[in-house]
């Protein structure tokens, strides 16, 4: 299918994980890609597989919490493309704790990459959006919408990410522009895997939703007819774990 055909997605967290197989997913459908992350090797690996589909695949291996990168990066896609139909936020950092020890400077650095970082870069490509219509996901988290012990830095940003999502779409709907925000629980990824590990329990990928679930759930979404517009998915693992 080509359903994108035409269409310039730009992917942040685009290196692995779920922004990864949204980007492939993307570019098997037709559109040209503008990868995002911070790792140069990861970043053409995933670029080498999306050119077969996707020639035009463009990597932009910058810093988000940087201001001057996210400029920089405006300024390519302007020169280059000239416009951007698809922006997914789904870079990010997450950092354990309980309040009592977790330090503050965890919380500033998880604010600049899940809260000031896609702000910032949407603020930037706004223009950008607008002249096609385009259309914005903000991968965010079951913690956005419900936090627990131990997360609450991490789930303060996703709440404030929502945030920024629901009150831009209230923005943008009359510039034709669609906004979704996705809430995944445990995802079988290699942060998860990390997450895992530090919480000291055994990761088993297979109990988890695969980032080919999520990538269903915004494909569909982004897919759908003008005359609709998914606002909020939530979505998390069908196996529980079992009971003591």
């Amino acid at each position: 299918m080509t359903i994108f055909a035409g269409q310039i997605a730009v992917v942040t967290g685009a290196s692995s994980g779920i922004g990864k197989a949204i980007a492939l997913s993307l570019a098997a459908q037709g559109a040209t890609l503008c990868l995002v992350g911070r790792d140069q090797e990861r970043l053409e690996a995933v670029a080498a597989i999306a050119r077969s589909a996707a020639p035009r695949t463009l990597i932009s291996q910058i810093d988000l919490t940087q201001d001057t990168e996210i400029e920089k990066l405006a300024s390519v896609l302007r020169n280059t493309f000239g416009q951007v139909d698809i922006l997914v936020h789904s870079a990010g950092a997450i950092h354990l704790g309980k309040m009592r020890e977790a330090p503050i400077g965890r919380l500033d650095a998880q604010y600049q990459a899940n809260v000031r970082a896609p702000y910032l870069l949407t603020q930037a490509l706004l223009p950008l959006l607008k002249i096609r219509s385009g259309q914005v996901v903000f991968i965010n988290s079951s913690a956005g919408l419900i936090s627990s012990a131990g997360v609450g830095q991490y789930s303060a940003t996703k709440h404030a990410l929502k945030a920024i999502a629901d009150s831009l779409r209230q923005e943008v709907n009359a510039d034709g522009i669609r906004v979704l925000s996705i809430f995944p629980g445990r995802t079988a990824t290699p942060l998860q895997e990390s997450i895992h590990e530090t919480e000291g329990k055994r990761y088993q990928a297979e109990l988890l939703m695969q980032p080919e679930d999520v990538v269903a759930m915004v494909v569909s979404a982004l897919g759908l007819p003008r005359s609709a517009e998914v606002t909020d998915i939530s979505i998390r693992p069908m196996i529980k774990p079992a009971q003591p």
